[in-house]
């Protein structure tokens, strides 16, 4: 898909993580480029690295958990840069564990919520454009698992994070229909801030016995997993499953996910019908 004279926007660019990256690197292959966040100071820096490397950005402010300022993003892409090619639903709330109820709503809004919306006006835009389109979402491991190896649960983090790769596969058919694709990454650790100063306060031990990778993955490597994802007209409704220790595998189309269940048994019971 040529991304050059059209706009490619990335919601939660604003901060030093794969937001970043990802900016950086569409504009780098020619896109313009809308950086997206509610972090205005590190939006804003996100567009100037772009632009002084000569790339096309400019930056939009928007909450995606907010419908009229995501139907506004998207307006300002199309009038900026021209016919909407490229969405990368990147944003993502701080990642918190525990059970209280205003972390879990504003965790399920940016997370699930949040793209629901951006694709939703993302795809009325590119309909428009005629020649259709990309939409990449970012979603995790966690969605995954059938309950995680630790106990410092984030149910709602991980419930969103499925949300997004049922959404992916769901909408394959806007392929078809309307030359739109919709794919999903779901990486493993990432050397951003956070999981980086965890991952470097564990020796080598203490990360097996906690299930932490050997490894981190690069905000640069995320960065060209999803462009792969976006300009890859024969890849549509697919999920990557990229385990920081291993190499990005694509999850097979259809697949059921419990290949590998083991037996449950049980007495059957005889119900009798009626009185």
């Amino acid at each position: 898909m040529p991304l050059r004279e059209a706009a490619t926007i990335v919601t939660g660019s604003g901060g030093t993580g794969c937001g970043r990256a990802i900016a950086l690197r569409f504009a780098a292959e020619g896109a313009g480029v809308v950086v997206s966040d509610i972090n205005v100071e590190g939006g804003r820096e996100t567009a100037r690295l772009i632009q002084a490397s000569g790339g096309l950005a400019d930056f939009f402010p928007a909450d995606v958990r907010n419908e009229d300022q995501v139907r506004e993003l998207v307006t300002f892409a199309v009038n900026r840069f021209g016919p909407l090619a490229v969405l990368v639903n990147n944003a993502s709330a701080p990642f918190s564990h525990g059970y209280d109820m205003d972390t879990w709503m504003i965790t399920a809004q940016t997370e699930f919520i949040g793209p629901l919306l951006t694709t939703r006006y993302a795809i009325d835009a590119m309909r428009l454009r005629g020649e259709g389109g990309a939409i990449v979402n970012v979603s995790s491991i966690s969605a995954l698992w059938h309950g995680r190896r630790a106990s410092d649960g984030a149910p709602v983090y991980d419930a969103a994070k499925a949300g997004l790769l049922r959404l992916t596969t769901g909408l394959a058919e806007m392929a078809a229909m309307y030359k739109i694709r919709v794919n999903c990454l779901a990486p493993g650790w990432i050397a951003t801030d956070g999981p980086r100063q965890y991952w470097e306060s564990l020796t080598t031990e203490q990360r097996a016995e906690r299930g932490v990778p050997n490894r981190l993955l690069t905000t640069d490597e995320i960065a060209e997993a999803v462009l792969r994802l976006a300009t890859d007209d024969a890849l549509a409704g697919r999920v990557v499953l990229w385990w920081s220790d291993d190499e990005p595998k694509l999850i097979d189309r259809g697949d059921p996910g419990y290949r590998h269940a083991s037996l449950f048994e049980f007495t059957r019971s005889v119900f009798p019908h009626g009185d």
